[in-house]
């Protein structure tokens, strides 16, 4: 346990450096400034904060499942009988249905995705605690990850405002309510519901990814992207 909280101290201020790309200007000024860069430099931030949210997510899933998981519940999860919060978001998944998004759709699928993360990952670093021997790098990713989502969410809007000209569009799926509390469970449905989110926060921060370098891509080589 003093190793897993010596490499959370040796790593943690790495993660917190790394993050500084997203805003707007060397001294972490607010994300309220950063239509005074470029769309260009602005989009470039935002896939850099989701590339890192997305390894980080994937970091702490796999911790997790080290930590918590066995194999034969691996294999139960990997066999989808656990259906992911951001199921029901009208976000297609399929490679060919991706690349028939406009622009507009890119980034409003990205700030949904977003937005639906926000209210879970409070949760999860609430039932964290619940657990025995949580190492400190599980509890910090997770922290780190509910923080940046919320400075990711800020740049998007932004970068919706810059590129779109407009402002957030309204959808009729709401995120709140979507995540359902039960205080209820036994610790073994506790686990593997962590697990769900983990492993679905993981597809969804890829996802994210995936659709701000597709933005990036058209903006250089609009025929060719792939």
């Amino acid at each position: 346990v003093h190793m897993q909280g010596l490499w959370a101290l040796l790593l943690w201020p790495h993660l917190f450096t790394v993050s500084v790309p997203l805003e707007c200007r060397d001294d972490q000024a607010s994300l309220a400034r950063c239509p005074s860069i470029s769309q260009e430099k602005l989009l470039d931030r935002v896939i850099h904060h989701a590339e890192l949210i997305y390894r980080v997510s994937e970091e702490s899933c796999s911790l997790f499942e080290e930590m918590f998981i066995p194999l034969p519940l691996r294999l139960q999860s990997n066999q989808g009988g656990y259906a992911c919060i951001t199921k029901a978001l009208p976000i297609p998944s399929s490679k060919s249905e991706i690349q028939q998004l406009s622009d507009k759709w890119l980034l409003h699928s990205v700030l949904m995705l977003v937005q639906s993360w926000i209210e879970p990952l409070v949760y999860l670093q609430m039932t964290l605690d619940r657990y025995d021997h949580a190492p400190d790098m599980l509890l910090n990713k997770t922290k780190w990850v509910s923080e940046k989502l919320i400075s990711l969410e800020q740049g998007v809007v932004v970068l919706i405002k810059k590129m779109l000209d407009e402002g957030a569009m309204t959808t009729t799926y709401s995120e709140q309510g979507a995540f359902q509390y039960d205080v209820q469970l036994e610790m073994l449905e506790y686990v593997m519901r962590d697990y769900t989110l983990l492993t679905c926060l993981k597809k969804d921060a890829h996802k994210m990814e995936t659709f701000l370098k597709l933005l990036k891509c058209r903006q250089t080589d609009k025929y060719n992207c792939a």
